[in-house]
């Protein structure tokens, strides 16, 4: 039967989960044998592309699809997928992912910033403190005096001129602010090369992985059962990723035809 994992062997990556033909009608048919919605199955798509991940929830009935002619299922679903990419819903959920992952400039206090920041903190602890102090019975006001005059000595050491600590803070600023910008311009630069402008870009990088992770599968390695669970005969196999296990057991007659639908979409994106 065409199992959940010949549609999850689309994963593009870690990534396609496809579920629906070319034509509207046998979209509609093929969902509905899924029993989801296209509406679900395009949130799918997107999930899966953008997260890296495949989004199963909700394919309680893949199992029940008849075989059929499982490489051209594979080519219509790879189709109806390529053009959810270019579409609307998906740029902007792209762009969304592109905008929350963009690095930014941290918030570095200059050293007035600083100085002025203590002087305020000082005061208001003081002023709080100094409003205990009234409300307090007369048997703890000895509590608040050393508080208060500890206070008192750190506001005006913060309003002093020559203050060390400050000062070095002062000193040190601009270094410490090119060491920032330059940590965020190379985040910048890592971000445009994960997340380009251009989402085609990005999806072909999800292609590409698709396609290393499917180029050596050993469609014809032989698996021994042991207590109710399938092994590979081979022992390196079992080492293999998850990825290369799933497309494994997708088959040939999936895996094949989606390399070559996925070689030429990625031969598309320049």
């Amino acid at each position: 039967m065409f199992s959940r994992l010949s549609i999850a062997a689309l994963m593009l990556g870690a990534s396609l989960c496809l579920f629906s033909f070319t034509s509207r009608k046998l979209a509609e048919d093929f969902l509905q044998q899924l029993g989801i919605t296209k509406v679900s199955a395009d949130d799918k798509i997107i999930n899966s592309l953008l997260g890296g991940y495949l989004d199963q929830y909700g394919l309680r009935n893949a199992k029940n699809i008849a075989l059929g002619n499982r490489g051209t299922v594979t080519k219509d679903l790879l189709a109806y997928t390529k053009e959810q990419v270019a579409s609307a819903s998906f740029l902007k959920a792209y762009n969304q992912l592109r905008d929350n992952n963009k690095p930014k400039l941290p918030t570095i206090q200059t050293p007035e910033e600083m100085r002025n920041g203590l002087i305020e903190q000082y005061k208001k602890s003081i002023a709080e403190t100094e409003a205990n102090y009234k409300k307090a019975e007369p048997s703890m006001k000895s509590i608040f005096e050393p508080i208060l005059a500890t206070m008192k000595q750190e506001l005006k050491n913060a309003q002093d001129p020559n203050n060390a600590m400050l000062a070095n803070y002062k000193e040190n600023y601009p270094e410490m602010m090119k060491s920032v910008e330059a940590a965020n311009k190379q985040q910048l630069a890592d971000w445009e090369a994960k997340y380009p402008a251009n989402h085609q870009l990005f999806v072909k990088a999800r292609l590409q992985q698709f396609m290393q992770e499917t180029a050596n599968i050993d469609f014809n390695a032989q698996l021994v059962e042991k207590n109710g669970r399938k092994y590979f005969v081979n022992p390196a196999y079992e080492h293999m990723s998850n990825r290369w296990k799933l497309a494994f057991r997708a088959g040939k007659e999936v895996i094949a035809p989606a390399r070559e639908f996925v070689q030429q979409w990625i031969n598309e994106i320049k």
